[in-house]
């Protein structure tokens, strides 16, 4: 694996990318490592299309309602989420330290005929802004998020949205996001996630305050047994969570 040059606002933990760079070839497996993004890709791709469309005023029934928007997708992996954006006419950069990742990432897009700039970098050293910035279940694995809330809004323009998804630190998602997932279920790789890393809700919105970014919509995402899948659910955000944010500065 390529070593990412890191910047000294650096928030990427080398053991975190290590562990994923081992399944990385394996990202569009629908039955592999990474099932579980797959679930929940339609859910988190309603969240994020709804909130872009909202927030800049696009007419959602198009079939390409965010052609005229610019959009990075930090800890990219194998561009579950890229391509659909893409597709939908954002232009799309995608970025990840993991050099396996974007390496599967450029194949598939370019299996697919879709255009999106992947890279191999940290987010630190990226001088660009973007329209819409996204952070899906990565925060959990940096070094430090107080710093990466911070770095999320330096690359979003003014006015802008951020869009996070991460996991709660409870009882519960202990319980569903440890034990079940990893030990029992076997839906995850051992060591995955560590609890304590998780973030509450309440903290990632302070940091985001503190960092003049204001609150836009928050959502949780629940399993359902019953359907085999995942839903949002406003009420329920003990497990896993969505929130999106305006770059008020």
């Amino acid at each position: 694996m390529e070593s990412v040059q890191k910047n000294k606002n650096s928030t990427i933990d080398t053991e975190e990318i290590s562990h994923f760079a081992k399944d990385s070839m394996h990202w569009w497996s629908e039955t592999g490592p990474f099932a579980p993004l797959h679930r929940l890709n339609p859910v988190r791709l309603e969240f994020i299309k709804d909130q872009i469309c909202k927030h800049y005023d696009l007419a959602a029934d198009t079939l390409t309602p965010l052609k005229s928007l610019t959009t990075i997708d930090i800890g990219c992996g194998g561009g579950l989420v890229c391509e659909p954006l893409a597709r939908l006419g954002a232009k799309v950069t995608g970025l990840d330290a993991d050099a396996n990742a974007i390496e599967a990432a450029q194949n598939h897009a370019k299996d697919q005929s879709l255009k999106v700039d992947y890279r191999c970098a940290d987010a630190a050293t990226l001088k660009e802004k973007f329209d819409v910035v996204l952070a899906l279940e990565i925060i959990e694995h940096v070094s430090d998020p107080a710093t990466f809330i911070e770095l999320c809004k330096t690359l979003c323009k003014p006015g802008g949205l951020i869009i996070v998804s991460t996991l709660n630190r409870t009882k519960k998602s202990y319980a569903l996001g440890i034990v079940a997932a990893e030990r029992l279920l076997g839906w995850v790789p051992p060591g995955t996630h560590t609890w304590q890393k998780f973030i509450k809700p309440s903290e990632l919105a302070r940091e985001a305050r503190k960092n003049g970014m204001s609150l836009i919509e928050e959502t949780g995402l629940t399993f359902n047994p019953l359907q085999n899948g995942f839903q949002l659910s406003p009420n329920d955000l003990d497990v896993n969570y969505l929130m999106s944010f305006k770059n008020e500065a």
